[in-house]
């Protein structure tokens, strides 16, 4: 069987997968079960409100900040739960690069704070943008009495951004983890720290308008951060997965116009 061979900062090749170093990853699975844990028992308790920004905004009586803390919080939990699976290959591989290095829990953690940091942002991004969104629907009366059209507009634009060139380059990037770590792989907590920033930026890049749709479904549905996740994993791990890029884009905008032509069809809309 062919061995893996992991670059150092020369672009040497390193211990094979038949060394000791190589041993099989399996913290990081741990992690995303606890996560999907916590969001089943949340869930199963009637706490998912706590990332659900509609309800952080309108109803818990929290200040913007406080209500901002506490949706970050739980976004940390999302991240692991719903960006972790599919972004398995590359943990894998700095997990075993870092088994040749000192202080290897350190470089690990640094990959995986540089990775949420950057997710973190998109959520601050959406959060910040929801609250402008609430603004409007209480300050412009044709939004007030028309919110459905910010969740048509929601799937519109995640369908649309499946066929545009961005979302091919950085999934095609996403697909071809070996060479991105080949080529970004640098040794030490800093260099841990910089390819999560990268990496993340290259999954934002692909990922961003499902999240959205995510974000804006309400992030409390457990069967809709399931069918997401199952997506990004197919797109970004499965061989062909590439193909189901422009059918998601299809579903995406089949259930925009559905949506436009039935307004009813989710009561109350999505994202206020």
């Amino acid at each position: 069987m062919e061995t893996m061979h992991v670059p150092d900062v020369q672009g040497q090749k390193r211990i094979p997968s038949s060394s000791p170093h190589q041993a099989p990853v399996l913290w990081p699975w741990m992690l995303v079960i606890v996560a999907w844990t916590v969001a089943l028992v949340a869930a199963l308790t009637n706490q998912n409100s706590l990332i659900n920004h509609h309800y952080l905004l309108e109803e818990s009586h929290l200040s913007r900040l406080l209500a901002l803390v506490v949706f970050l919080a739980c976004w940390q939990v999302m991240t692991v739960a719903m960006m972790l699976p599919s972004s398995m290959p590359m943990v894998s591989m700095l997990v075993h690069a870092s088994r040749q290095q000192p202080h290897q829990r350190a470089v690990q953690a640094a990959f995986l704070a540089g990775y949420a940091l950057v997710w973190t942002a998109f959520a601050l991004g959406a959060f910040v943008g929801d609250i402008q969104i609430h603004w409007l629907v209480h300050h412009w009366f044709w939004l007030y009495t028309h919110s459905w059209a910010i969740g048509i507009a929601t799937f519109a634009v995640a369908g649309v951004f499946q066929f545009t060139p961005l979302k091919t380059c950085c999934l095609n990037e996403c697909r071809r983890p070996f060479r991105f770590f080949r080529h970004s792989y640098r040794k030490r907590v800093g260099g841990a720290w910089q390819l999560g920033l990268r990496y993340g930026v290259l999954c934002l890049g692909s990922c961003w308008a499902l999240m959205l749709v995510m974000f804006g479904i309400g992030m409390g549905s457990l069967v809709s951060m399931a069918v997401l996740t199952g997506i990004m994993v197919v797109e970004k791990t499965f061989p062909g997965g590439q193909r189901l890029r422009p059918v998601i884009g299809i579903v995406l905008l089949g259930l925009s116009a559905l949506w436009l032509a039935h307004p009813a069809w989710l009561l109350g809309g999505i994202g206020v």
